[in-house]
């Protein structure tokens, strides 16, 4: 019964987040970068997924093939 108690007690950080306190984020972010600074923030941004992506790929594939290498190997 506690682990149940426990998953209902930690909230996620959406749950925590209203729509009045993304708004307020928002207008924060908005003020230090300007208007013309958040595209550039958000390309550097996805550039940075885009490459962690390809690399957990990468990792996954070299993983995978060198445990088909053992398998046809034995």
């Amino acid at each position: 019964m506690i682990p149940n108690l426990q998953i209902m007690i930690q909230p996620t950080l959406l749950g925590v987040l209203g729509t009045n306190e993304i708004i307020i984020i928002l207008i924060i972010v908005l003020l230090l970068f300007g208007g013309k600074k958040i595209p550039e923030l958000m390309r550097g941004l996805g550039k940075g997924v885009r490459e962690f992506n390809d690399a957990k790929s990468n990792v996954k594939k070299e993983i995978e093939e060198s445990t088909s290498d053992k398998n046809t190997q034995s």
